[in-house]
């Protein structure tokens, strides 16, 4: 178990993040919304350890545009600043991932309601492919795509909401949540009593049934993600059996 925490949490090259070079205009604007978006998709693992030569040589731009878009991530809750100019990736505590799962649960459900009363048929055979996508990575056990799947799954449905500030704040909480997923697999890999709930969310999608569809957006979050937060358990409690050892 040891080996396996000190390989989530080490260091990942900045140099393969595939990160788009960007223009002097709005550099940090770009900066920070392409460092949010790996967030969300679960590209930056927890505790990764954030060089700013190396994100400067990658986005192709000034440590300045660098440093701007680290300190509103640290405004956001997403990074934190060490000693010694040292940044890294944020990681939750299962304190922290109870109570935003909490807040997720009355938001991801809301979102979901709404963008049911604009989806179309193309979209929602859209989602259908991303589940199909997610299911086929889990198979294949490529665990990243997993990831970046099951979030695309989500916010393709939630950002046909219509309600943008609803969306930045699921967004906001996902920034944080993100890097988490990175312990998603193989340990903590998502089991249901039944089908996956993604298929009764886009069941219930086609048929236009809110309540439904509320219910399987809930029970995703809490039937799939039980053996994530037992995992997520196990590894508080060996990371403080060794700061007491």
């Amino acid at each position: 178990m040891t080996t396996l925490l000190a390989s989530l949490e080490g260091d990942r090259s900045l140099s393969n993040l595939k990160l788009e070079q960007v223009e002097a205009k709005s550099r940090t604007d770009h900066v920070y919304h392409q460092m949010r978006d790996r967030l969300m998709r679960g590209i930056f693992k927890p505790h990764q350890r954030l060089r700013i030569s190396e994100l400067s040589q990658a986005f192709g731009t000034s440590e300045t545009p660098i440093r701007e878009a680290i300190f509103q991530l640290i405004r956001d809750g997403a990074v934190e600043g060490k000693a010694h100019s040292y940044y890294r990736v944020r990681k939750l505590s299962v304190a922290e991932y109870l109570e935003r799962r909490e807040i997720r649960l009355t938001l991801q459900p809301l979102a979901a309601s709404k963008a049911m009363a604009r989806i179309n048929d193309a979209q929602i055979d859209a989602l259908a492919r991303t589940h199909a996508v997610l299911v086929g990575a889990e198979q294949a056990r490529d665990y990243d795509l997993a990831v970046r799947a099951n979030f695309d799954f989500h916010f393709g449905l939630y950002r046909e909401s219509g309600m943008p500030h609803l969306t930045s704040m699921l967004e906001n909480l996902w920034i944080q949540h993100g890097p988490l997923l990175n312990h998603l697999y193989p340990h903590g890999h998502p089991t249901y009593d039944g089908r996956h709930q993604h298929e009764y969310v886009i069941e219930a999608l086609r048929r236009r049934d809110e309540d439904a569809l509320c219910a399987a957006i809930r029970a995703d979050l809490v039937e799939g993600g039980r053996n994530f937060l037992r995992h997520l358990r196990e590894l508080e409690a060996q990371e403080e059996a060794g700061q007491e050892s």
